[in-house]
């Protein structure tokens, strides 16, 4: 708390330091949702990992661009999902004097990178199809059906795990990240089995490289949303989720407050909100605004998720009451 004096600044000002809205149960089911995200990312990681040795043996074997596209992603995925599960175990560290917030960032930094290795997997996939068009390879199509069927099956039971734990909890980067991967892996999978059946009734072996492109159209769409949505956290973007507008609207109806101006809210990691921001009183006392905060921090709370936020008060009011008086205090003694 910092009061300071309106003869020698043009504001009064009471500062409260950052408020927690945070409910003890709420906590817990965070801490709870974070040891369910990497048992969950731990069971996925194991059944990507097996899958990728068969799709790699098996993409060898029928000489399928298509099938060794998809474990290539499939790496990428177990790469990715590994570096998701390293992000949350920093995540549960507490915070220290130099990182106040904690670790949550590196979340987000997985998220961002899971979605660039997406997109440099996609351009050696299109450099491939290239060759493929314009060489086309002999393809064993029916052990290519069956390893793509062997893929499809675990990438189905692994969407189904990750998007499970999405609806569960909200909002996460870190789980949308491994969801995308391994949707993309489930759409590779169709797209492989859809290419060997059509290769083994045809032998139009230049629908290998056309199943791959087709792919990673797709997968280059994600990845290019997923990154924005990172780098979105990253510069301390407003959350989609808020509209600032509604949140000034509403911090006004509280009784004892006049305006709510210079709010800035930001994301800290996925669903985790923060913000800033000038809150105009009536003329009151400073320990008045005690309750005021109470107040702010829990409607913030309920209406928009925000958690941490910084209030600074001020009153017009007093500040005009306190320069007319000393403008006429003055005026007497001359």
């Amino acid at each position: 708390m910092k009061i300071f004096n309106p003869y020698g600044r043009k504001t009064i000002e009471h500062i409260h330091s950052i408020d927690y809205y945070h409910i003890e149960d709420e906590h817990g089911h965070k801490h709870e949702y974070r040891a369910h995200e990497r048992k969950r990312l731990i069971l996925t990681s194991a059944i990507t990992g097996g899958v990728f040795i068969v799709e790699v043996v098996g993409g060898i074997i029928t000489n399928s661009l298509a099938l060794i596209s998809d474990a290539g992603h499939m790496l990428t995925h177990l790469f990715a999902l590994l570096v998701s599960l390293f992000a949350l175990f920093f995540a549960a560290r507490p915070p220290t004097e130099k990182k106040t917030y904690g670790f949550y960032r590196l979340e987000i930094l997985a998220a961002l990178f899971n979605g660039i290795t997406l997109f440099m997997i996609s351009v050696w996939i299109f450099y491939e199809a290239y060759q493929r068009f314009m060489h086309p390879e002999t393809i064993s199509s029916g052990k290519m059906f069956i390893v793509a069927m062997v893929g499809l099956v675990a990438n189905v039971a692994c969407a189904y795990i990750l998007k499970g734990n999405s609806h569960e909890h909200g909002h996460s980067l870190n789980v949308r990240a491994a969801f995308l991967h391994m949707l993309g892996d489930t759409l590779s999978s169709v797209g492989v089995i859809i290419g060997a059946g059509i290769i083994y009734y045809t032998n139009w072996f230049v629908i290998d490289p056309i199943i791959s492109v087709m792919i990673c159209v797709l997968i280059l769409i994600w990845s290019y949303k997923l990154v924005m949505e990172s780098v979105d956290v990253l510069l301390e973007a407003t959350p989609k989720e808020i509209n600032i507008d509604k949140v000034i609207e509403s911090l006004k109806q509280i009784p004892g407050i006049d305006n709510a101006h210079d709010i800035h809210i930001w994301t800290i990691t996925s669903g985790m909100y923060s913000m800033s921001g000038h809150i105009d009183t009536k003329d009151m006392l400073i320990s008045e605004t005690t309750r005021l905060s109470k107040e702010i921090n829990r409607i913030l709370g309920e209406k928009f998720k925000i958690g941490h936020t910084v209030i600074q008060f001020g009153c017009e009011c007093k500040i005009n009451n306190a320069h007319n008086a000393h403008t006429d205090h003055n005026h007497d003694h001359s």
